[in-house]
């Protein structure tokens, strides 16, 4: 079993950054890849980024290219999504997520055992 928390969320302006990190209480994410999903009330969750613990390898949804950045520190066991030139329309519920996905389901929910509780992030314009 890995617990999952989640830090780093908050209230912003349009155009601020906000970092926001995982980390796996009592385990290490050793094998895993990590992801970062969002969630709007009466919407499905949706996939923001993820990278692989061990290789490094990442993925991003379109809509945060060139923005959002996914990295591990090693040092601390963490992963961290760092959130540049926020916008309204990334106001959710950010949740971490872990699991074993192969390259084409690495943007599913399915893909991945285990969540954290959720961090908010608003954005007003």
């Amino acid at each position: 079993q890995v617990q999952l928390v989640e830090s780093g969320g908050g209230e912003v302006q349009a155009e601020d950054s906000l970092r926001l990190s995982c980390t796996a209480s009592g385990s290490t994410f050793d094998g895993y890849a990590v992801s970062w999903f969002r969630q709007v009330p009466g919407r499905e969750r949706e996939f923001v980024a993820a990278v692989r613990w061990s290789g490094g390898g990442t993925w991003y949804a379109d809509s945060v290219k060139g923005r959002f950045s996914i990295s591990r520190d090693r040092a601390a066991g963490a992963v961290t999504l760092q959130l540049n030139r926020l916008k309204p329309e990334d106001t959710a519920v950010y949740y971490c997520g872990v699991g074993r996905p192969i390259a084409s389901t690495v943007a599913t929910t399915g893909a991945y055992y285990y969540w954290g509780q959720g961090t908010q992030v608003t954005v007003s314009s």
